[in-house]
């Protein structure tokens, strides 16, 4: 028999460990996604999953189903990266690695130039960004999610999550812009 989230989280919630496992199974994949867009490498992201199913099974009596169980994993993740990205700047003022790794396939040394430069460009602009901002950028643009989860993640008003990644987007576009003058010459 195939449960639904919610179902699953109900039973989980009565101490069913086999359902838990079955949320753990679905989800885990895209909140490992979006724990290293965040985190910015790959045992972060580890821990940030680890930490974020730890939560949710001590929280599951808080989950009351009105929204998406997914959506509330999101907004637990975003949390516990919040929690990671603040002991960072509290421990060592450090940068995300993940700006740094751009996926290409033999990249030519043009593009290496370019692409340090725009990883140079856009690490500071990123964390210009609010925590919201960047936190609407990421779940938008690295996750796909629509604007409605997003507001349902960052717990604001669709219209107040669109302005955010709006806001985001026109920040990074200024931030960017030495590169695009670059690259129309």
């Amino acid at each position: 028999m195939e449960w639904t989230d919610h179902e699953a989280a109900r039973r989980a919630g009565a101490g069913d460990q086999g359902a838990f496992r079955l949320l753990v199974e679905r989800h885990s994949h895209a909140i490992f996604r979006l724990a290293f867009r965040m985190s910015g490498n790959e045992q972060d992201a580890e821990d940030l999953v680890q930490e974020t199913f730890l939560r949710a099974y001590k929280q599951l009596h808080r989950f009351d189903g009105r929204a998406a169980f997914a959506t509330w994993l999101y907004r637990i993740c975003m949390n516990c990266s919040l929690d990671l990205i603040r002991a960072r700047k509290q421990s060592m003022d450090a940068t995300p690695q993940w700006l740094e790794q751009v996926a290409t396939r033999e990249p030519s040394p043009e593009r290496l130039s370019q692409s340090r430069e725009i990883a140079n460009l856009l690490r500071p602009a990123l964390e210009g960004l609010s925590d919201t901002e960047r936190h609407a950028f990421i779940l938008r643009h690295y996750e796909g999610c629509p604007i409605e989860q997003i507001a349902e993640v960052l717990g604001v008003q669709a219209g107040a999550a669109k302005h955010s990644v709006f806001r985001a987007v026109q920040k990074l576009r200024k931030a960017l812009q030495p590169v695009w003058e670059v690259e129309t010459r």
